[in-house]
């Protein structure tokens, strides 16, 4: 009879047992959050490796032959227009040009007397326009003597910023050799590619949005102070990459900039009627993003997705999803292909305001 009961006991025992852990199980399901796209305008910040230019960036070069007899400037200096800054040794050249003087005086003298015979009708008018035509011909003589001894001295064509020396005073130059570079940053030229899709998003709201206007993102990831414009956009794509180049201006006015930086052009651009959805709600495999839908049955199953633009925490979804889709907002590496799941669905929009408390 003990036996009896102790049996009935232990039975007892195990079925409040299995009941309690039911029960616990029903209170430990696990309930995801579940949302879906936003469709609405918005506009996208997009960024495009840039090339910094000087608005005038000149190689000044030699433009008589000899010796480098006085450098006037420095590397980096700061120069004013007409400034004197290389000097080729003019000896030569002074000597060219006091002889020129020489004939052309000599020349003139004979014209004077042929001029007073021809008045006086001792010789013909033909012997005096011979005369006239020497004396031309012997002050055009001075005049290029003098052109050439003025390009011993080499002086800036504007105001802008030296470059390094390309040769050290006392080097023999000839004609046209190199002597150093002369930029010009007080306005700079930054030139980059935009992709055709997004080239013609530009075209199409450039007017009514006033989108000319764009910011440079420098090297050490600060925006510089004073916005660019979109001046220029060339004339045609490039077939191997399917880009156009641009052209924007801006104004340097501490000379912060320099030719031959780099950086990131920053252009927003409006999206109509765009499908937005959280970065966190999808997984990447092999460089391919997707999301977790959320049937009406609550399974769940992956789908591939591309995407148009990112912003800080939000994917502009092109192709994959419709604005009714459910999908997996958290909790992406807790579940598996086709489980269902209990899940509480959020409002878009709500996630959306949320999103830097939401960010991992």
């Amino acid at each position: 009879m003990n036996k009896v009961l102790m049996l009935v006991s232990l039975c007892a025992l195990v079925g409040v047992a299995g009941c309690s852990e039911k029960k616990e199980e029903k209170e430990e399901e696990t309930k995801y959050l579940v949302t879906s796209p936003l469709k609405t305008d918005t506009t996208v910040t997009n960024e495009y490796v840039s090339q910094i230019h000087s608005i005038q960036h000149i190689e000044l070069r030699a433009l008589e032959r000899g010796y480098l007899q006085k450098i006037f400037v420095d590397e980096g200096q700061v120069v004013k227009k007409g400034q004197l800054m290389f000097q080729i040794l003019p000896i030569q050249y002074q000597a060219e040009l006091q002889k020129a003087q020489a004939e052309a005086n000599f020349v003139e003298v004979e014209y004077k007397n042929t001029k007073s015979l021809a008045d006086s009708n001792i010789v013909s008018k033909n012997e005096l326009a011979l005369a006239k035509a020497k004396l031309d011909k012997a002050k055009a003589e001075v005049t290029v003597a003098q052109i050439h001894l003025g390009f011993t001295e080499v002086r800036a064509p504007f105001d802008g910023i030296m470059d390094h020396f390309q040769v050290r005073l006392g080097s023999l130059v000839d004609e046209g050799d190199l002597l150093t570079t002369l930029s010009d940053n007080s306005k700079m030229w930054v030139y980059f590619n935009v992709p055709e899709a997004e080239y013609l998003n530009y075209k199409t709201h450039a007017q009514q949005e006033n989108l000319k206007n764009v910011n440079l993102l420098m090297a050490n990831q600060q925006v510089f102070d004073y916005p660019g414009v979109v001046q220029t956009i060339e004339a045609d794509f490039n077939n191997e990459t399917g880009n156009i180049a641009f052209r924007a201006t801006f104004p340097n006015p501490k000379g912060l900039l320099r030719h031959g930086e780099t950086g990131n052009i920053q252009m927003t651009l409006p999206l109509k009627n765009a499908l937005i959805i959280p970065q966190k709600a999808t997984f990447e495999v092999l460089d391919k993003k997707y999301v977790y839908l959320v049937d009406k049955e609550g399974k769940i199953r992956s789908r591939e997705i591309t995407i148009a633009a990112e912003m800080p925490h939000i994917f502009v979804v092109r192709s994959g999803l419709t604005k009714d889709d459910k999908i997996l907002l958290e909790g992406l590496r807790q579940v598996k292909e086709n489980e269902k799941i209990h899940y509480t669905f959020v409002q878009p929009d709500s996630v959306l305001s949320k999103l830097s408390l939401y960010a991992e």
